[in-house]
């Protein structure tokens, strides 16, 4: 980790679109060794984006978007799972959905965090899972990822983004479902296996995510 460091502030202070496939194969960082390395992102884009959290403006839930680039939005989904987001601009409600992350360190914290699941391709493979994998929650909305603030980072240990990442609809959204600004890394045995397009109106059984 000594050779790892912080993303800077201006890396974020540009359109969502521009920001998310550079995001691939940073490493998402918490300060109790827990890091995984980010393969699939998802990028939103305020009020031109009707799938956007900040589209229709500001208000307490996702007032974090509205803030500087370089800090996490976290919600809360589906009535039980954390997400991450890391936001980008100024003041514009933009924002990078973190979508998947391969394991790299602290991985036996990850594991009890999702109740030990058998394979660890299901760690982190999924925003909810993320969330759980690296102890996300409400309390880390807003948490500054440039200086680490609360304990959680997004760094570079020098690995470049892929030369060609694959781009496709996002997945779960309603709206805007011809913007190709899902990206992740080509092939990756980490990148989650939903499908895109329209999530199903029936909510998922509580409980952990298997």
């Amino acid at each position: 980790m000594a050779t790892w460091k912080a993303l800077p502030r201006k890396f974020y202070l540009r359109h969502p679109v521009e920001v998310a496939p550079e995001l691939l194969n940073k490493l998402l960082v918490r300060d109790d060794g827990r890091a995984g390395r980010i393969v699939e992102v998802e990028a939103y884009s305020g009020a031109d984006d009707p799938a956007a959290h900040s589209f229709r403006g500001k208000t307490a839930r996702n007032a974090t978007m509205f803030g500087d680039g370089g800090h996490m939005y976290v919600y809360f989904t589906y009535g039980m799972h954390w997400c991450a987001n890391a936001v980008c601009g100024k003041g514009q409600g933009w924002g990078v959905l973190l979508r998947a992350i391969e394991p790299v360190s602290g991985i036996e914290l990850m594991r009890e965090a999702r109740g030990h699941p058998a394979k660890d391709r299901d760690l982190g493979s999924g925003p909810g899972r993320l969330g759980q994998a690296m102890g996300i929650d409400r309390a880390l909305d807003g948490a500054d990822l440039v200086k680490g603030n609360r304990g959680v980072w997004i760094m570079s240990d020098g690995m470049a983004p892929p030369d060609a990442p694959v781009a496709g609809p996002r997945i779960g959204i309603r709206h805007a479902v011809e913007h190709p600004w899902r990206f992740h890394v080509p092939a990756h045995a980490h990148v989650s296996r939903a499908r895109a397009g329209i999530p199903p109106k029936k909510k998922p059984a509580r409980g952990r995510l298997p």
